[in-house]
């Protein structure tokens, strides 16, 4: 991968953002014949799937943890040209009233919590038994207290959603809780993705392997928005905030931010039984990470991260409801009529996607340009 400073003529692309849009829209404009300057203001590539050793040596997500799970064989079959993988299904536990349950609910969070024993069609009737009916079925609230009724609702995610997105849950869009399956068997996989795993090396060498092109030149630590006037570029692919893009002339779409408090315990092999672990109802962060679960590594020592969502930061989440969603198709309207721009990926489209989305979507974008 090659980091220097460039003068490069109007006809070349510009891409703005390392992450994986980026990375992937780069990477097929490099392979089709064209030169690609692709900037980043961090100073890594990677976005905010960057991983890299702590000072202890521990492979730990410097963003939070990032869980790879796709359903698509495009996708996979694509970011497999650039990494070999480690099969990894991420499981998670909720801590209520003390006590940890498998999240997302299924019959043993039933079971364990309501001292019962039920099997499959005894936990369908208890779903059936204790959920509200809504209908229409429009915010995340209708989502959760249609499938699981108000006592579970209040447990598991109520107080998270309040954290994690500054919002009720009756002010976010069905979708975020659709997110979350509810089950009356006692899989306790977080996804149930057909493809799972972690890149062995890690996210970072993967995308080392993805921009180690000769047509793709890497400028870290350099602001779009310092060069943007004082260049004649006719061909860019705009990954950053939407409304960031346009002086904010509407007014600032809401995104979630958040902060991270990595810690490393020396002398504990092992921290806590499962990858994450969630704080719906205690403490300001939601959720504990323990990296060595999701990668693999033997170390003497482990690492772990709380994270703290926050309304001020780096934009990591879109707020999807009906209001920022009527603000940002003013936005995509300017950026339909901007010559010469594509804009693509979770910010630049506010969309609440997962990585493999971006992914397809940031293909069907190059796809679009090579056109």
């Amino acid at each position: 991968m090659s980091i220097k400073k460039v003068s490069l003529a109007p006809d070349f692309f510009v891409v703005v953002g390392a992450g994986f849009a980026g990375s992937v829209v780069s990477r097929e404009l490099a392979d089709a014949g064209n030169q690609v300057l692709l900037l980043d203001k961090r100073s890594h590539i990677g976005g905010n799937a960057y991983d890299e050793l702590d000072d202890a040596g521990v492979l730990v997500h410097r963003y939070g943890p990032h869980i790879f799970h796709t359903n698509s064989e495009r996708v996979w079959e694509y970011l497999s040209r650039f990494t070999e993988w480690r099969p990894y299904e991420h499981r998670v536990l909720g801590v209520v009233e003390g006590k940890q349950y498998p999240f997302p609910i299924n019959r043993d969070t039933l079971n364990r919590l309501y001292d019962l024993d039920l099997d499959e069609q005894g936990a369908a009737e208890f779903f059936e038994r204790v959920r509200e009916p809504r209908e229409p079925v429009r915010s995340s609230e209708d989502v959760v207290l249609n499938s699981v009724g108000r006592d579970l609702y209040e447990k598991f995610f109520l107080n998270y959603t309040r954290k994690q997105w500054g919002v009720e849950p009756s002010e976010l869009k069905a979708g975020v809780a659709a997110r979350i399956p509810i089950r009356t068997n006692t899989d306790d996989r977080y996804f149930t993705d057909t493809l799972q795993a972690m890149p062995l090396h890690g996210y970072t060498k993967m995308f080392q392997c993805m921009l180690d092109h000769p047509n793709i030149t890497v400028e870290l630590g350099v602001d779009f928005f310092d060069l943007r006037h004082r260049k004649n570029w006719e061909q860019i692919v705009y990954t950053g905030p939407i409304d960031s893009y346009f002086d904010c002339c509407y007014g600032r779409l809401p995104y979630r931010s958040l902060s991270f408090e990595h810690e490393h315990l020396a002398h504990t092999e092992k921290y806590q039984a499962v990858g994450t672990v969630n704080f719906p109802n205690d403490h300001a962060y939601t959720r504990i990470t323990e990296f060595k679960h999701l990668t693999g590594q033997e170390h003497g020592g482990t690492s772990i991260v709380r994270e703290y969502p926050q309304a001020e930061g780096d934009p990591y989440y879109p707020i999807p409801n009906d209001k920022n969603e009527e603000l940002y198709k003013r936005y995509e309207a300017l950026g339909k009529a901007e010559k010469g721009v594509t804009f693509v990926g979770r910010l630049a489209q506010y969309r609440y996607y997962n990585m493999d989305q971006v992914v397809g979507s940031a293909l069907t974008a190059a796809k679009r340009l090579l056109e």
